[in-house]
């Protein structure tokens, strides 16, 4: 049988996305004008947005809740337990549902199987129609999506602990579980399943790679190794969803690296860039895009990892986690502007104000746009031309 890119992966001996500390100091502090957010300014428009649908979906937002799109679909829930489908190209509601319950985390979804994380750890399951299918207690709260896929639901617990549900019928099948600091950074950090593997980051600053059948951990390694006189000092995660461009796996962590990696020679480091980010990276062919702390946006050649272009234009404003649409990389800010930038050279091409608060989800792209969710609990749909 042949082997497949991710279980080369997989039996390489390190994959570094590389990481460090958290610093105890506030980034935004009024009373320093070094954090203060940089004014707007006024540019030639290099592209047309335009809000192409908005979709109420319920009350509030946070950094554990993604719309995530599946074929012709986007799903996406709110923390008031509002649950809903919506048609990609129209904003029209396929379904809604209600968990009953204020959620902390949500949604994962393979189009078959849907499911939410409930503030009191209880994972819960809906089906194709929106229909309530099962629900179950974690071990503890879950702050991070759940991931769907390969037959299961797997959530990582705030105990530190990986398991997984059939997703069916919601019985527990296989936990992991490793030691893990006195704190933790709490980030957009997002599960996969890819391959039949689900992979996770630890908060202990350790990358974890688990069969989804099984349970069986098929890898594990360092990411960064945790320094520090307190346990503030000491806090250390991995920040975002990994990236897979061709044979190329990439990611970053706070305070550490940027680093791609090729999975079809067991995950040899191509190259890494000294980095830290709290809202992750995206990708495309060509490059790597990445914000790091201060909100500069910076990208760097996908191969070789040569600084392309950063743009210090929204420094400090506090950017949500960007994304690729066909025209454009797409960026969030605390004012709930999304931000266009050339994928070429970094220049501005435009801004659209969707309201609702600041953005802290990450932005999620797609042929048909980017896709925001608010603060305030509304789905919307950026078009570019």
């Amino acid at each position: 049988m042949q082997t497949t890119p991710i279980r080369r992966l997989l039996a390489a001996t390190a994959l570094v996305f590389g990481a460090s500390v958290l610093a105890g100091c506030s980034m935004f502090s009024p009373s320093n004008p070094r954090y203060e957010p940089v004014p707007l300014t006024e540019y030639p428009a290099g592209v047309s947005a335009s809000v192409a649908w908005n979709v109420s979906i319920g009350r509030n937002g946070g950094s554990g809740f993604v719309p995530q799109v599946v074929g012709d679909s986007v799903y996406a829930a709110a923390p008031n337990g509002s649950i809903v489908k919506v048609a990609l190209g129209t904003g029209a509601i396929q379904w809604r549902a209600d968990a009953g319950t204020e959620l902390s985390a949500g949604v994962g979804s393979d189009g078959r199987v849907t499911a939410v994380a409930a503030r009191d750890g209880t994972v819960i399951a809906f089906d194709e129609q929106g229909g309530e299918k099962w629900r179950t207690r974690a071990s503890s709260q879950v702050d991070i999506p759940p991931a769907v896929g390969a037959g299961i639901v797997a959530v990582r617990s705030s105990d530190y602990r990986i398991q997984a549900f059939d997703a069916d019928t919601g019985e527990a099948l296989w936990n992991v579980q490793r030691p893990g600091p006195a704190l933790a950074l709490k980030t957009n950090m997002q599960m996969l399943i890819l391959e039949n593997m689900v992979l996770s980051g630890l908060p202990n600053g350790r990358l974890i790679a688990i069969d989804a059948a099984s349970g069986a951990v098929q890898w594990e390694g360092t990411v960064t190794v945790s320094r520090g006189a307190t346990d503030l000092e000491r806090i250390s995660d991995i920040v975002g969803a990994p990236q897979v461009q061709g044979p190329l796996l990439c990611g970053v962590a706070y305070q550490g690296h940027i680093v791609c990696f090729d999975i079809t020679q067991g995950g040899r480091p191509i190259w890494e860039q000294p980095f830290s980010s709290t809202a992750g990276i995206t990708t495309d062919p060509h490059h790597v895009y990445a914000v790091n702390q201060r909100d500069v946006v910076f990208a760097y050649g996908l191969t070789n990892g040569q600084e392309a272009w950063k743009q210090e234009g929204l420094r400090n404003r506090r950017l949500a986690g960007p994304a690729v649409v066909p025209q454009a990389l797409a960026v969030g800010d605390y004012e709930g502007y999304v931000h266009f930038l050339s994928r070429s050279d970094g220049s501005l091409l435009g801004r659209v104000q969707v309201g609702g608060g600041a953005i802290v989800s990450p932005l999620v792209g797609s042929e048909r746009g980017v896709l925001v969710q608010t603060g305030n609990g509304n789905l919307i749909l950026v078009g570019v031309n």
